[in-house]
């Protein structure tokens, strides 16, 4: 069955395009930053810069081992759902599930590897820029030098492979499950999250507003909110869609599509509610904090440094695996509708009412997304504010949420239109063929 992965891969290697992405991506960031792990083991590092360069790599590092997983976990998810047809046809040739599975989770750790062999060069060159920045905000002194070694190299590769051959189990253990699936665990998880991410915010009042661990319950609690509302967005989105009447012909069809794809769309919401969440909550309680540090008149201690060093990585860090995931899946997504699209033609559908379908479906999910996430973010940002400056609301203004929600938008709308665009260019009936 192995022999048969290698062979597949040679056959269609653009359906492995983005996995191999999401690999690369995830064991680069990994590298990078656990390469502090290296560089501060070097003797003759002083104490405050090991610290400095263990805790980030520590932080980061956690944080991107979850995104790794979860963007090669929502890849592999779409496309596995997309070979439904090609797995009954190994089944009724006499292959087992068994067989199946492994087929595919070889592919996935043969692509997995790839992917972090090819991130090696741009980590360290990335570890070097990243010690670069420590050392130029104080937090490093300029005497330690940089260092690439077994840490950053087996974490990146390990972590990477152990993802991708996890996740690959799980999609295809999903798709070749003949039962319908039992929702009560994902609702267990969702609600479990929702409460604890509300314990996390409530116990923000229980410190005061010098206390160095003020940011983490707020911080946590948003996390953990907007993780509960990601996996009920289904039902979220059939609620939106329940209350949000869209005149014209487009409107009707995109609320029908959404409603019908509603638990196939959750992996474009997922990212989508994560990104506007830690985004906007990180990115204003920094601003707060910033604020507070320049009101009281004091100096940046280097505690200080780290945490808002920190806080940057990690969005952006967050930002690129989340506009990867919400790629990826509005691309797989799009792309797999060719022959929908094509069916929409020959029945009288013009190709530019077909792309304003496309379009209105991207602004529902884009708006459902963005409100649920604000809604996690804001009910870590009130907290915190609150606490720390004796006000309620942030004094930076809507600028950083409209930004968020630009990037959102951006990303959802303009590959849902680009990817419909080139699949309405073939001819409908070639389309519709190709589709059966």
């Amino acid at each position: 069955m192995f022999a048969l992965a290698l062979r597949s891969l040679r056959k269609r290697p653009a359906r492995c395009t983005a996995t191999l992405l999401s690999a690369f991506l995830g064991a680069a960031i990994i590298m990078t930053f656990n390469s502090m792990h290296d560089t501060a083991g070097r003797v003759g590092v002083d104490p405050v810069s090991a610290e400095s360069l263990t805790t980030a790599a520590s932080v980061v590092g956690g944080y991107g081992t979850l995104l790794v997983f979860f963007a090669v976990a929502s890849t592999l998810t779409v496309n596995v759902r997309q070979r439904r047809s090609e797995m009954e046809l190994l089944r009724c040739s006499g292959a087992t599930p068994a067989q199946i599975g492994r087929t595919v989770v070889g592919e996935a750790v043969v692509i997995a590897l790839l992917g972090a062999i090819l991130a090696i060069g741009p980590a360290m060159l990335g570890g070097r820029a990243l010690l670069g920045v420590f050392q130029d905000s104080g937090q490093v002194a300029r005497s330690v030098d940089y260092s690439f070694g077994p840490v950053a190299l087996m974490s990146g590769i390990d972590i990477t492979v152990l993802a991708a051959a996890g996740a690959a189990f799980l999609a295809v253990r999903r798709a070749t499950r003949r039962s319908v699936p039992r929702r009560g665990t994902r609702r267990f998880l969702a609600y479990g999250a929702l409460a604890l991410g509300a314990v996390a915010v409530c116990s923000t009042f229980a410190f005061s507003a010098r206390d160095a661990a003020l940011m983490a319950p707020p911080a946590y609690g948003s996390i953990l909110l907007s993780v509960g509302c990601a996996l009920l967005s289904p039902k979220l989105l059939t609620a939106v869609l329940d209350r949000l009447p869209l005149p014209g012909a487009s409107g009707w069809f995109a609320v029908r599509n959404l409603r019908r794809r509603a638990g196939e769309l959750s992996a474009v919401l997922m990212p989508l509610i994560l990104f506007t969440c830690v985004a906007t909550a990180t990115l204003y309680m920094q601003a707060v904090e910033n604020d507070a540090i320049d009101a009281s008149g004091l100096p940046k201690s280097v505690d200080a440094k780290n945490l808002e060093t920190l806080n940057l990585v990690v969005v952006g860090i967050i930002v690129v695996f989340a506009c990867v995931m919400l790629v990826n899946s509005l691309y797989a997504a799009t792309t797999y509708r060719s022959g929908e699209f094509g069916r929409q033609r020959l029945a009288g559908a013009t190709p530019g009412q077909v792309l304003a379908t496309v379009g209105v479906e991207g602004v529902v999910l884009t708006v459902t997304g963005v409100f649920f996430g604000t809604l996690a973010g804001l009910a870590g940002i009130l907290p915190f504010t609150l606490v720390r400056s004796d006000t309620l609301l942030p004094g930076r203004g809507p600028g950083i949420w409209l930004g968020v929600v630009a990037v959102a938008a951006l990303v959802t709308v303009g590959t849902s239109l680009l990817t419909a665009r080139h699949a309405v260019r073939a001819p409908a009936v070639e389309a519709v063929t190709l589709a059966a």
